[in-house]
């Protein structure tokens, strides 16, 4: 196995179970998190030890995952409750799970498998017309739940293998074009009044400040307070009187920030640069296209949601309820996280 790969993952879970816990409500959801991560460690050692070959071989098994992802997004308008005038989660007893965060891993692996098989071929379009209806029938049924940044980081994920597959650059272009085009289309007639709030309040920050605008604003206020070496461990007033909404979700970046600084920041980034090197090392050494593609996915996968939480955090991207991955509180994702990095141990250890 990477031990680097795995201990730098650890070591991300270790420091969100700290500002977890330091979280107004952090003992119950500290505990549910230590469950979380050890279920996540069981997954990825068991993953690991699963020859990564057995996707590569056998397209029914891929297809048979997909259809199991769209099968629960599905379920979802039937069975999960609605939470703040979403249906994302099922809820099982005190426990949420969001199938969207597992349907991420198994659309990194379809692609995968979809590219690589057609990798001299990638210059035919029909290629990518068919990529990416994989990829819209899931987006679509987040897109109504509504869970617009999932949708975003299917999407990206779609572009950015696309991009590494061999997509020409003309191809590229008018992907980017259409993709501005259903932006455009979707703010007119799909997106809700809520969604189009926090665009807005993104685009004009100070329009709001007491509504739309308010986390974002003390999200900016608690990153600023940190300064160089920040308040303290516990000491984050932002974060401990309820200023900082979702200290322990969406804004845990914010809560860092505020506790431990400039210092703590960059501590936080070096791990995920360690990773992220990890896995880009992992992809150069591989043997064929499809390992290569598949660790790829997943390091697209990590940069785009690191980006756009840490964008909402700063104020720079409108805050659509994408999680820092591997700090976060949230099980679903914790777990899918560390399934799909047992699948790439496993592309280490068979390879």
């Amino acid at each position: 196995m990477d031990w680097v790969l795995a201990v730098s993952a650890v070591l991300l879970v270790l420091i969100g179970l700290l500002f977890i816990f330091n979280s107004s409500n952090g003992l119950l959801n500290f505990k549910k998190q230590i469950i979380f991560f050890i279920i996540g460690l069981f997954l990825m050692l068991l993953f690991s030890f699963v020859d990564y070959r057995i996707f590569r071989e056998n397209s029914y098994l891929i297809l048979l995952i997909y259809l199991l992802s769209i099968l629960a997004l599905s379920g979802l308008f039937l069975f999960a409750p609605e939470i703040r005038g979403t249906k994302a989660w099922y809820k099982i007893f005190s426990i949420s799970i969001d199938p969207i965060e597992f349907t991420k891993i198994a659309l990194i692996i379809l692609l995968a498998k979809y590219f690589s098989m057609r990798h001299v071929e990638m210059y035919s379009f029909k290629h990518i017309i068919f990529s990416g209806i994989y990829i819209l029938i899931p987006s679509l049924l987040a897109f109504f739940q509504p869970n617009l940044g999932s949708v975003l980081i299917l999407l990206s994920i779609w572009i950015i293998v696309l991009f590494i597959s061999g997509i020409k650059i003309k191809q590229f272009s008018s992907l980017m074009m259409l993709f501005i085009l259903i932006l455009s289309l979707g703010w007119s007639f799909f997106l809700h009044d809520y969604q189009k709030d926090r665009i807005s309040s993104f685009l004009f920050p100070d329009s709001n400040l007491l509504s739309m605008g308010w986390s974002q604003n003390q999200s900016k206020i608690a990153i600023g307070s940190g300064e160089i070496l920040g308040k303290g461990i516990g000491n984050g007033s932002q974060s401990h009187y309820g200023f900082l909404p979702e200290a322990h979700t969406d804004f845990i970046f914010a809560s860092i920030a505020e506790e431990t600084g400039f210092v703590g920041v960059s501590i936080l980034f070096l791990i995920y640069i360690v990773l992220i090197n990890r896995l880009l090392n992992i992809c150069s050494k591989s043997s064929s296209n499809f390992p290569r593609l598949l660790v790829v996915g997943f390091a697209a996968l990590l940069v785009v949601q690191i980006f756009i939480n840490v964008g909402m955090n700063l104020g720079i991207l409108p805050v659509i309820g994408i999680s820092l991955p591997f700090v976060s509180y949230g099980g679903s994702g914790l777990i899918a996280l560390f399934l799909g990095l047992g699948i790439i141990e496993s592309v280490v250890v068979h390879s």
